[in-house]
Order: C-alpha cells, then structure tokens, then sequence
C-alpha cells in the first residue's frame, strides 16, 4: 500500500484505504478498481491523494494513531454541532466532551505511534477534518509535554472547537480561492472572539478551553490577533494549538494552493518559531511527526529504492525501509528490511 496523487492515479488501480465523506459516508470502498470515472470524481472533489494497492512494494501494514471509526465519528459529530450552532439550536457537549474523552483514550494507549496525516479530505470537509487533526496534535503535544488526563481534556475541547467562531463569518469569504481584501480580513480575525463568545455561555466546559478559541491567533511575538497578547501572556493551551493549526493547514490542499510536503512543513514551523509561535511547543509537536509516513515511497542515498514500513520514534527521520530496488533500478532478488536508525551513513535523499 502507498499513497499517491490523484493526478497520477491510472484506471485499474485498486484501492487499498476506504475514502469517507465528512458525513461518514464512504465515498470508494477499499478494494475498488479504479476508472477514468471514479478519478474524475476524486478531483472533483479536490481530494489531493489516496491509498492504493501496489503488487510491487507489496503490502504494508498502516497503524494509525487514532482508529478511523474514532476520526470518521468525531468528523460527523463536530460537522453537526456547527450546523446546530448555524441554526441557533445548543452546541451538544456532552457529545463533544465524550469524543474528546475517546481520543485521549486512544492516543494515550498509541503514544508510541508517530503521527501520520493519513486521513483523505475534500475540499468542502477542511473546516472539520482540520479539527480533529488539530485536536489529536494537541494532545499529542500535551502528552509529550507531561500534561495530566484533566489538562488532556481540557486542551483536546478548545483544540477541537477553536474554530467555531466560524460559524459567524460569510462562507463566501472563508472560502474564497483568492487574496482576502482588507475588510474581508478584518471580518476572518473576528472569529476567534466569536468563537469566544459562543463557548463561555457553556457553564460545563472549562473557560480555558473558551480561551483556545478566543487565543489561537495571537502571536509569540505580539503581533497577532485579537489582542495583540505576547509571549506567556497567551494561554499555553493556546499556544499549543497555534502550531497545531498551522501544522496542519500547510498539509492540506486549499482553493489557493497545493499541500506542503511534511518536511516543508515542519521547516516552516521552525522558521516560525520563536516569532509567530511558541518554540517549546514547536519542539513537542514536531516530536510526534513521522517525516517519512508508513506506505512512503523513498530513494536513499545508495541509489536504492524502497518503502517505508515503520517509524521510529527516537528518530523520525531515520524510518525502517524495505528495499526493492538497487541503484540500477533493478528488481532486488531478495528484499531485506534497512533499519536507518542503526545506519549512520545511509539516509533519505528523496520521496518518490
């Protein structure tokens, strides 16, 4: 199994992940033979990339950090409640409270497991699949930052609900595919106030997780928005999820450019760090990432090829290759496993 793009997908591909809608729906079973049709639909959709079968990597087992069912259903849950909200009906939390709850159970049983953004989104699923990936980051972050199940909790709602001020700000201009003219800017910075607003009339959930919403856009330096809070003035909650939010919004496609590539990613937020965002927190997220995700097809610096079949966690970028292919591009009679971790002069030269 690896992952590849969908400008890049030729009928008669097959499957390997099942692809869901934000509802819930799965939009292609595993196990479909792809057509000129189903492509066709995936970039309708603006889906970037999906999961196929590969007889000649072969088959790769994928652990995922949090359990598709638990993502899938937290994706619909957060998809209700702002609709709910948009409708002037009460924001469920006791829902809310007990997927946070779940995802907490799962990532603390897979700490071990490095991040992997494996979930496929379409375009009009961003706002809610970009919650929960900022939701499960955060903890994660918190959790490497010595942070107990309580703080755990609290952190996982504000993180999962920091951009429900949204609910307020014209789709037209939250979607709009190119520059934001200056009122329309000012219309998205009030979000996080909104957002604010709406969750402090929740009696049952924490005012800190209120203030993950109300807090997420300032900046380590002070410059940010919407009160301009610097430093360790911004709730550190907060400052956990600011790295969260931009981790993933890099990753993802959007009207106005493609996806960066994890390790573009990660170099942003370096750069971004100690200016935009906290460096501590930077630090604890990038921790969790796996650089080179399982299913990743790389070449080393041999000139062999291979795929990547676990991470290591001491050393997120030295995964565990199999080899397949030498340096001639020749078919390898007998693949063997390549550990990087225990190889100080092989290395990663390139994603494939």
């Amino acid at each position: 199994m690896r992952r590849i793009s969908v400008q890049n997908l030729k009928p008669g591909m097959v499957v390997a992940r099942a692809i869901f809608s934000s509802d819930g729906r799965i939009l292609l079973h595993s196990g479909i033979i792809l057509s000129n049709r189903y492509i066709k639909r995936l970039g309708d959709l603006e889906i970037d990339s999906i999961y196929i079968r590969d007889k000649i990597f072969g088959y790769v087992e994928h652990r995922d950090i949090v359990a598709d069912e638990t993502r899938h259903n937290t994706i619909r849950m957060v998809r209700e409640n702002f609709n709910k909200l948009d409708k002037n009906h009460n924001l469920d939390t006791r829902a809310v409270k007990g997927t946070v709850d779940n995802i907490v159970d799962e990532l603390l049983i897979n700490r071990n497991i490095l991040f992997s953004l494996s979930d496929i989104r379409a375009f009009d699923d961003y706002t809610f699949a970009h919650s929960v990936n900022v939701c499960i980051l955060s903890i994660l972050t918190g959790i490497t930052m010595g942070y107990h199940r309580t703080q755990l909790n609290e952190l996982g709602i504000g993180a999962l609900l920091h951009d429900i001020g949204k609910i307020r700000i014209s789709l037209n201009v939250l979607n709009k595919p190119g520059e934001l003219t200056r009122n329309e800017f000012s219309e998205i910075k009030q979000h996080p106030e909104f957002g604010f607003k709406i969750l402090r009339e929740y009696h049952d959930l924490s005012l800190l997780s209120s203030h993950v919403a109300y807090q997420h856009h300032e900046r380590w330096d002070g410059q940010g928005y919407p009160r301009n809070l610097a430093g360790e003035k911004i709730l550190e909650y907060a400052r956990i999820v600011a790295v969260a939010d931009v981790y993933d919004a890099l990753l993802a496609n959007r009207p106005y450019r493609p996806p960066y590539s994890i390790n573009q990613g990660i170099n942003i937020l370096k750069r971004m760090s100690g200016i935009y965002l906290d460096p501590a927190c930077v630090t604890a997220l990038v921790a969790n990432i796996a650089v080179y995700p399982i299913g990743t097809v790389v070449e080393l610096n041999t000139g062999d090829t291979g795929i990547v079949i676990d991470t290591n966690r001491e050393h997120p970028t030295r995964p565990i290759v199999k080899v397949v292919f030498n340096f001639r591009g020749q078919r390898i009679a007998h693949e063997h496993e390549v550990d990087l971790s225990k190889l100080k002069t092989v290395m990663i030269v390139k994603t494939l």
